[in-house]
């Protein structure tokens, strides 16, 4: 019986380890789903003021290929979208990022794989300000993540981690050269999927 036992858990191990190995593909690493609505409500004085709402929805899916033994370089996709509406205007905004990355997964006796990531690309910003026309910039996007993914079977696993990127772009208006950085960190959870 202990025999069968030990062959059990070293196919359980080698089986955990075999997403993570040279040739195979992982989909999803770092896949979010977001929808955010935020309402603010200021009291002064007995008065009460409606502030801005604002509503996001955020999408990033990633696919990436194992070049060696627990390193994937792939690329990560993400799509922003936040609209803000205060006293009758409204602020819209768009926010598309490319970026190639390159993700370590740490060797692992348990279904958890820990893993860490990062990366560099390019990022396009487009506001609208009522029914203004739109603005367009473009600029550098770096940025980092790190986690764990619990593998629910050989193939699949439910991705909990800390994400961190930065879009930097400069523009001129009215004759100034302004540089904007825009910082996002944030908890993700997601889903990725492993096959040869």
């Amino acid at each position: 019986m202990k025999k069968i036992l030990l062959l059990g858990a070293v196919a359980l191990f080698g089986a955990m380890n075999a997403q993570t190995e040279k040739g195979s593909w992982v989909i999803g690493g770092s896949t979010t789903l977001g929808f955010n609505n935020v309402t603010t409500k200021t009291k002064a004085n007995g008065e009460s003021y409606d502030g801005p709402k604002t509503s996001t929805f955020s999408f990033t899916p990633s696919v990436g290929y194992f070049v060696a033994n627990k390193i994937a370089i792939g690329l990560d996709l993400g799509f922003q979208s936040t609209t803000t509406k205060d006293e009758g205007d409204k602020l819209t905004s768009s926010t598309i990022l490319v970026m190639p990355t390159a993700t370590y997964y740490f060797k692992s006796d348990s279904k958890v794989i820990p893993y860490l990531g990062a990366g560099v690309g390019y990022g396009s910003n487009t506001s609208k300000y009522n029914s203004s026309e739109s603005n367009t910039t473009d600029g550098l996007t770096w940025g980092a993540k790190g986690g764990i993914t619990y593998m629910v079977n050989q193939s699949a696993g439910i991705d909990l981690g800390l994400a961190y990127t930065q879009f930097s772009n400069k523009e001129e208006i009215m004759g100034y050269e302004v540089k904007n950085n825009a910082n996002t960190f944030g908890v993700n959870v997601g889903f990725s999927f492993f096959f040869k």
